[in-house]
């Protein structure tokens, strides 16, 4: 009932908008479109169905009812045949005089009929999904179907979200797909995804050939595929793919769009044989308008084929639709021009071709065309650059019977689960019904990796073969690593030698063979360099990186007599030497007069401050120290004595222990300069890396093995050897006593596995190394390759230098200060205490009063005075100024009174000493005798005179011989 009343509606629509135009008085003019299209096949009739419907609703829509042209088609059914649609064409243009053409419909087609637009300035307009090459190079060949390359970066798009590395593209041999592969190989270069391989189908290829295409796909690593071809082609290569067991699990499968529609036109087969397959196809937004226009286009398509099986009209369809309705305007728009087709400037040729007409008309609706900007069936529809501006895409996936929406690609936002909001795709059911994303890549069928391993002279600890076996630190390390992968790798070790057993080139050669398709892989210690990279790829270094020197090193145990001295530079012992004699003098300064063990005659005074210096260097000085401001001084001295005597016997014991094996060599600017020989492993990268160190090449020999090393080493052919850390280890192993590596480390990466560039097994086989790396596996390989010891570097940022008056300088500037301030306090106390002996004595000229006097208050004192409290002498024995002879009357005999004083704390009831007769007196509250009598000659009575200083002597026993 319901296509009965649309059909009725629309019939309604057309009369009455006749009645508007007779109304009004219009006279609609004509203006011929053609339109060539292929009825025998699906395309064809969507199209046509959708064409007509286009003409009908355009014109019984009310906003155009009053439009003064309406538009006549002329159809050219031509079937596949390119040289048909070419003389439809000619026939269109000459015959009828159209003033625009519809179609073509296969790209061969399209060829020739856009040189004939271009001839004849008529547009020629495409909505075929399948573009050819000419948009944008012919400006009459226009293009209303979205571009390929907007496509080919929804693909990309998607490759790149699940970290796809390879990706290989399968397609029709055909002129539809020039534009579109290079597309996407571009597109996927953009997001670091390699097209290594193309798998073309021929569009007439048998089944035997699709089978042979598909077993090629087998021995590839490769499992992401592109596919873009016919869908009968496409129908029956997914049915052979299927049987080749190649639509199960770990396999991705992605068709462009022309291929997705296959799901409209084959129905149930296609989704039977294409399960998991992930389809790409122009984002339609499902409006009312175009869920009303699918409805009558099914009724109007379904009247006129029947028994067909087809319910939608597909997005060519509605390409199809929206073409007509940009002509409609755009003819409008230009207003009537009359059939105006001028003889072209070359028509005088001898064929149909070459005498073609143009059209000034024509060219006008070309021009109208390209502004034309409405709101169509399949979006918005804006000629850009000769092709409709693409927009949006859909992702959609098959699973079971049904198209799954999982998500869409846009320019701005890329894959998403929402067209306007970023969000994680829907689960995709892929191959195999498996929600795990594939990795990309798997193991071919039946084969083996021929994996080359170099033939070495020597350190063979890295790589050898021992009875037809591949040993060895780097073939442990690898089979450790593929042991841990969750999946077999059937492999096969092949030497890299030639028929005398000896290697068949450098290693340079060996990572080229790879390149060359020789080998699958190389094992072994090889070195990951730049220029290398360039032809095969590299998994993750497995050794330590870079290269340094190898230098002997010197016994230096047998020291001479003179390595004590070696500690503490010249300057820092003359400085200590210094402050040695300068504390020792400001000690004696503040001592001497109240100190008898620094009194004497001068002899013994300098005999005794230098014992007394020196002795405190090892804590031995014995005599006693009576001042304060002497103790503070001697504290502080005695602090930076034990900082510098630490530090020497720190620094000795370092040169004496520490610094016995010092290198030869310590830099190659020295063996530049000296013009020594170098050595480094035969067949390495090492001479360019000695070139550019600007070593000359003839001083420069390479070596074979670690006995080499050492024979070369030891008897001075060559100063150093140069080589990569991993060797050096392996040599120390053997040699770590006489030799040491030394110098800077020139970085490089290391040893790498090398395989084919983009093989899969690259990242899977570096992830193994950095897991295998972690754990103790690693460490055990290691041990067993180096030693259970390591061997220090000696180099000379390790050895012992001496100690600088630097180091001391704040230590010495303190003590120096101390004792400054501290003698220059004395000085002042003593004169201040003694003041009053200035103005005393008048009797000599000024400056020698002064200078007497000063004489007499530094001379040596028998008593304290009060400013300098003196500690107690227990038991000492000082000589009485009262028993001192005068200078005139002096015999040099001894003094003739003994003074004893005792402390309170003494105990005065122990007997005199014996031989010592005398008497004990005891004295209460006594004064000191004065500064000026000490040194006056009324002391000779022999009669012990009390001073008036106030000072208390608790006891004196005065003894007289």
């Amino acid at each position: 009932m319901r296509p009965v009343t649309t059909l009725l509606r629309v019939a309604a629509a057309i009369v009455l908008a006749l009645l508007l135009a007779g109304a009004y008085g219009v006279a609609a003019q004509v203006v011929d479109v053609g339109v060539i299209l292929d009825r025998t096949t699906w395309v064809g009739n969507i199209s046509w169905t959708s064409i007509e419907l286009a003409l009908e609703e355009f014109y019984a829509d009310p906003r155009h009812v009053r439009y003064g042209t309406r538009l006549k088609l002329h159809l050219r059914d031509t079937g596949p045949d390119a040289i048909d649609a070419a003389a439809a064409g000619l026939d269109l243009l000459k015959n009828v005089g159209v003033q625009a053409i519809v179609g073509p419909q296969t790209s061969s087609q399209a060829k020739f009929i856009a040189e004939l637009g271009k001839k004849s300035t008529v547009p020629v307009i495409s909505f075929s999904a399948d573009c050819p090459s000419q948009f944008g190079q012919n400006p009459y060949f226009i293009g209303t179907a979205w571009n390929d390359s907007s496509q080919a970066e929804a693909i990309a798009s998607l490759v790149e979200k699940y970290n796809w590395r390879e990706v290989v593209p399968v397609f029709e041999d055909d002129d539809s797909n020039t534009r579109f592969i290079p597309d996407l190989v571009d597109a996927l270069r953009q997001v670091d995804t390699r097209v290594s391989y193309m798998c073309k189908i021929h569009p007439s290829a048998t089944e035997d050939d699709m089978r042979r295409a598909i077993s090629n796909l087998k021995l590839n690593w490769t499992t992401v595929f592109v596919v873009r071809m016919s869908h009968a082609l496409a129908f029956k290569f997914f049915n052979l793919a299927k049987d080749e067991g190649m639509m199960g699990q770990g396999f991705v499968w992605i068709t462009a769009y022309g291929l997705t529609d296959i799901f409209d036109v084959v129905g149930s087969p296609a989704l039977d044989v294409m399960q998991g397959v992930l389809g790409v196809k122009p984002h339609v937004q499902d409006t009312v308008e175009v869920q009303n226009f699918r409805q009558r286009w099914r009724n109007k398509y379904r009247s006129e084929n029947r028994g067909t099986s087809l319910s939608e009209p597909t997005v060519s369809g509605l390409y199809a639709y929206d073409t007509i309705w940009a002509i409609a305007l755009a003819a409008e728009k230009v207003g009537y021009v009359s059939s105006d087709f001028r003889p072209s400037v070359r028509n005088n040729g001898s064929t149909d071709f070459d005498r073609i007409d143009t059209s000034e008309a024509a060219e006008k609706l070309r021009d109208a065309l390209l502004k034309v900007n409405f709101s169509g069936m399949s979006g918005q529809f804006q000629i850009k650059d000769m092709q409709l501006v693409s927009v949006n895409y859909t992702i959609i996936n098959i699973v079971d019977q049904k198209r799954r929406l999982v998500g869409f690609w846009t320019p701005r936002s890329g894959i998403s689960g929402g067209l306007n909001t970023q969000v994680d795709l829907d689960t995709i059911i892929w191959p195999g019904y498996n929600e795990t994303v594939p990795r990309g890549w798997l193991f071919p069928v039946n084969k083996t990796l021929q994996i080359a391993v170099p033939v070495k002279a020597g350190f063979d600890e890295f790589v050898r073969f021992e009875n037809g076996k591949a040993m060895g630190y780097c073939i442990d390390v690898f089979e450790a690593v593929v042991q841990s992968l969750p999946y077999d790798v059937p492999r096969n070790y092949v030497q890299f030698r030639d028929a005398t057993g000896h290697s068949k080139g450098t290693y340079d050669d060996l990572v080229y063979s790879v390149y060359l398709k020789d080998y699958d892989a190389v094992v072994g210690d090889i070195t990951i360099l730049a220029n290398r990279s360039l032809y095969v790829d590299f998994t993750l270094p497995y050794t330590e990186s870079g290269v340094r020197m190898l230098v002997p090193v010197l016994d230096r145990r047998k020291k001479t007599a003179w390595t004590f001295l070696k500690p503490l530079t010249t300057d820092l012992w003359l400085g200590t030497g210094a402050f040695f004699f300068f504390t020792g003098f400001v000690v004696w300064c503040i001592e001497h007069r109240t100190n008898q063990n620094f009194r004497g005659p001068p002899a013994s005074q300098i005999g005794s401050v230098l014992y007394f210096s020196f002795s405190t260097l090892v804590f031995a000085h014995r005599e006693k120290i009576v001042n304060n401001l002497s103790r503070i001084v001697v504290v502080v001295w005695l602090f930076v004595v034990l900082i510098v005597q630490q530090s020497y016997t720190a620094s000795l014991s370092s040169i004496l222990t520490v610094e016995q094996l010092q290198p030869t060599v310590t830099n190659l600017e020295e063996i530049i300069r000296n013009g020594s020989y170098v050595g480094y492993l035969n067949d390495s990268f090492l001479p360019m890396l000695l070139k550019r160190l600007k070593i000359d090449e003839s001083k420069v020999i390479p070596f074979d093995s670690p006995e080499e090393y050492n024979e070369a080493l030891s008897s001075g052919r060559v100063a150093v050897i140069v080589d990569e850390i991993p060797y050096l280890k392996v040599f120390l192993k053997k040699y770590c006593r006489n030799y040491t590596m030394v110098g800077p480390t020139y970085k490089f990466d290391g040893f790498g596995y090398a395989f084919p560039r983009g093989s899969p097994l690259t990242s899977d086989i570096s992830r193994g190394i950095l897991k295998f790396a972690s754990n103790e596996s690693m460490d055990e390989l290691q041990k067993e390759l180096y030693g259970d010891t390591s061997c220090p570097d000696k180099d000379d940022s390790q050895t012992s230098s001496s100690l600088t008056m630097n180091s001391f300088e704040g230590l010495f500037i303190i003590t120096g200060a101390s004792s400054m301030l501290a003698l220059i306090l004395h000085i002042i106390m003593t004169l201040y205490n003694h003041r009053h002996d200035f103005s005393s004595d008048s009797s000599q000229s000024p400056w020698r009063a002064w200078l007497a006097i000063l004489l007499k208050i530094f001379s040596p004192s028998n008593t304290p005075v009060k400013d300098e409290p003196a500690m107690a002498n227990v038991g000492g024995t000082v000589e009485s100024p009262v028993s001192r002879p005068d200078s005139d009357t002096d015999t040099g005999s001894p003094p003739n009174h003994i003074i004893t004083n005792l402390d309170s704390d003494t105990d005065t009831g122990s007997p005199p000493e014996e031989g010592t007769p005398g008497r004990e007196v005891t004295v209460q509250d006594a004064e000191p005798l004065s500064f000026a009598y000490m040194h006056s000659g009324s002391g000779h009575s022999g009669v012990a005179s009390l001073s008036r200083s106030g000072s208390s002597i608790r006891r004196r026993q005065i003894s007289m011989e």
